[in-house]
């Protein structure tokens, strides 16, 4: 059957997506709509003393100027992940360079553009302080995070660094980053007779939903959020962030609906950033290369608004089977906007350190960086022996160094060329914990046989949209072209947000139960199969069936640890004279449990890699330290890997059921593409050039002079 689970079918949203026809959140047509921008504060720390709106209120089309002295309250949110210590045009602090000072609304977007370039705010300076690598001693331990504990520990590092027989310590320092998905988010609000239908580019509508609701003091079933195509979120477009909040403050206060675009600029103040990370691992192994202690301590950027930290170690316990473990988490907080997830938060930057320091650590001992990756394999849960619910990374690593063919790979650094080029090859392992949540799904059929399935999950260009008709369509043994799938709305059963690599198993675990639910009703009225479905109907005297299904994870603290796993190869190739590593090939082989879409899910694979690609390269936020503000908040001088940067790419998969993640036996693997490629591609560096880089991006001049 054509689009079952397991076949390779073509991304559904592609087509309205290429021709034009996709519909995002700016683009929704909505009758008298007023456009709003926000003026930004110049300053990372003060006081206002003063806003003076009378040139901007004058101006042509200029229909209201908010500012903390005339907006509406707003009441203070405890959404996890929204600023709640900071509701926006509150009062007369500045917490950070870029928070809303004001917001213009006008007729047209070009008269409120040109109305925010005139209003003039005085500011009362005061000191502040964002400079990250400074002042390490200032950072503050972080145990909790999202409610669950954050370090851990077993057995005695310090006594088995003692005794070991090789040793590696050093520090990795990671950058910020910022989110540039396509799409710039965008929010429009529109009141109508007391309630609020919002139609934003976010990644949790049930969740925006409720932050609205607390802010304006409101029953959330008074609010609709509504959410169409999305181009891209990468933990960018999270619930909560102030431009939501003003537009539909504005909307509101005005009787009238208020559209609010960012432009590329307020990106990247607007609604968090990727922070930069200090972290020092330590290992310590027998002369066989066996495990004996595994120490990392993370110090990460952070801010006085938020709980937000980056936890590079949350994932490392997984990683190894050794007897003596400790992870510590610090935060230094600084006069930014507040920092929050962004793809492959925590094991996408905490492995950067791991896995480089593994490979430092095979050098030590003379081994083979893939043989002491298979020495210490961690066959179950190393801080605590529970099972794995599955993992097949032995498999990976013998699959990825069989394709990659590392076995052609000398040892010796600088040891490998190309004609004048130098070759190097890298790798490290990648691994991503299963965040699953409660989820709701409906699915329903007419007597034509047209099945719709309704969630209010989200698809941000991961393929949900392909997937969830594939899931029903295998139930009911229906072609896929038969499903159509209404989604990105809390007027729809609710699901989960659009994160964590979650909504596979999450959302499409209630979709299977909704389907299952509607195929037992069809089989009970008479039903044997698809060509009964219109009589089964017709005796039921009805025009649709429906049935709604759920899916809530288990919470057993005894049942098995669940991870997704893979193994990352990387070639570079670097001119001694030009010394700009380029990567030539980059291959990843992941254990993810069952793949529902061999296509979509490799694309999402093949994105993750370039994703990790810019993260080793290209990609950081620079912090103009005395002004207190991101120096390029463009594409022009913040790089991103293009077409140039990126061939080579493969992804494969070791398929496998997994009960235990989910009854679809699906594990998640958006975030897992972008873990561990790093790592790789700064190993082949080493192996091509003898240099080590203990830094991202890596940059000519960890090079020069140093070959």
């Amino acid at each position: 059957m054509k689009g079952a689970i397991g076949e390779a079918l073509s991304r559904r949203d592609g087509p309205a997506k290429v021709t034009g026809r996709a519909l995002y959140a700016a683009d929704t047509p909505v009758a008298g709509v007023a456009h709003a921008v926000i003026v930004g504060s110049t300053r990372p720390k003060a006081r206002i003393i003063a806003i003076d709106t009378r040139s901007a209120a004058a101006a042509p089309g200029v229909i209201h100027i908010f500012t903390h002295e005339n907006a509406p309250k707003l009441a203070p949110v405890n959404v996890v992940l929204a600023d709640a210590n900071l509701p926006p045009l509150q009062d007369d602090r500045v917490l950070y360079e870029g928070q809303p000072v004001a917001l213009v609304v006008a007729e047209t977007l070009e008269q409120a553009t040109e109305a925010a370039r005139l209003v003039h705010v005085a500011y009362r300076d005061e000191p502040f302080d964002t400079d990250f690598q400074a002042g390490a001693e200032l950072a503050e331990p972080v145990t909790q995070f999202f409610g669950l504990p954050l370090d851990t520990a077993w057995g005695d590092v310090g006594a088995a660094w003692d005794k070991a027989d090789a040793k590696i310590e050093s520090t990795y320092v990671t950058s910020d980053r910022h989110h540039n998905a396509i799409e710039p988010v965008a929010t429009m609000a529109d009141w109508r007779d007391g309630e609020l239908v919002l139609h934003d580019a976010v990644q949790g509508v049930s969740e925006q939903r409720q932050v609205l609701a607390q802010a304006f003091g409101m029953a959330p079933e008074k609010i609709r959020v509504r959410q169409g195509f999305v181009g891209g979120g990468f933990g960018g477009k999270i619930w909560g962030a102030p431009h939501t909040l003003l537009a539909a403050m504005a909307a509101r206060a005005l009787e009238r609906p208020v559209k609010l675009v960012l432009t590329r600029a307020q990106s990247y103040t607007a609604h968090g950033y990727q922070p930069a990370t200090r972290q020092t691992v330590a290992l310590s192994a027998t002369a066989d290369g066996t495990l004996t202690s595994l120490r990392h301590d993370t110090i990460a950027a952070g801010a006085h608004i938020g709980e937000y930290i980056e936890a590079a170690g949350w994932d490392t316990y997984a990683l190894y089977a050794t007897p003596n473990f400790k992870i510590s988490h610090r935060r230094r907080k600084l006069d930014r906007l507040s920092p929050a997830a962004m793809r492959s938060p925590f094991g996408g930057v905490g492995f950067v350190a791991v896995e480089i320091a593994m490979d430092e650590l095979a050098y030590e001992l003379g081994q083979d960086p893939l043989d002491l990756r298979l020495r210490n394999y961690a066959k179950a849960d190393p801080a605590d022996g529970r099972p794995f619910s599955s993992n097949k990374l032995r498999e990976c690593y013998e699959e990825g160094a069989r394709r990659f063919g590392w076995a052609k790979r000398s040892m010796a650094p600088k040891s490998m060329r190309d004609g004048s080029e130098l070759v190097g090859y890298g790798m490290a392992s990648a691994a991503l914990r299963a965040f699953r949540f409660p989820s709701n799904a409906r699915v329903s059929i007419d007597r034509q046989g047209h099945v719709l399935v309704e969630t209010a999950a989200h698809d941000v260009g991961q393929g949900l949209s392909t997937i969830l008709p594939q899931i029903a369509a295998s139930v009911l043994d229906v072609p896929v072209a038969s499903v159509s799938l209404a989604i990105g709305d809390t007027a729809l059963p609710a699901a989960s947000f659009n994160g964590a690599s979650s909504n596979t198993m999450s959302v499409g675990s209630a979709v299977e139960d909704a389907a299952e639910k509607l195929k037992t009703l069809l089989t009970q009225a008479g039903a044997n199969g698809p060509d009964g479905y219109a009589g089964a109907l017709a005796a039921l005297g009805g025009e649709r069936l429906s049935a709604d299904g759920a899916w809530v994870p288990e919470a057993d603290p005894a049942a098995p640890t669940v991870f997704s796993f893979g193994a990352i190869f990387a070639e570079v190739r670097i001119d001694p004279d030009i010394p700009i590593p380029r990567v030539t090939r980059a291959l990843g082989v992941y254990n993810a449990g069952r793949i529902l879409n061999p296509r979509t899910a490799r694309s999402q694979m093949t994105g993750g890699i370039i994703w990790g690609i810019g993260q080793a390269l290209l990609e950081r936020s620079e912090m103009d330290t005395r002004l207190g503000r991101f120096l390029s908040k463009n594409l022009s001088g913040y790089l991103v890997p293009v077409n140039a940067d990126v061939s080579g790419i493969d992804a494969h998969f070791v398929d496998d059921f997994d009960p235990h993640a989910s009854p679809l036996g699906a594990r998640g693997i958006g975030e897992l593409g972008a873990i561990g490629i790093g790592a790789a591609i700064a190993n082949a560096v080493f192996h091509a050039t003898g240099v080590r880089v203990r830094e991202m991006p890596i940059r000519p001049e960890h090079l020069m002079d140093k070959m």
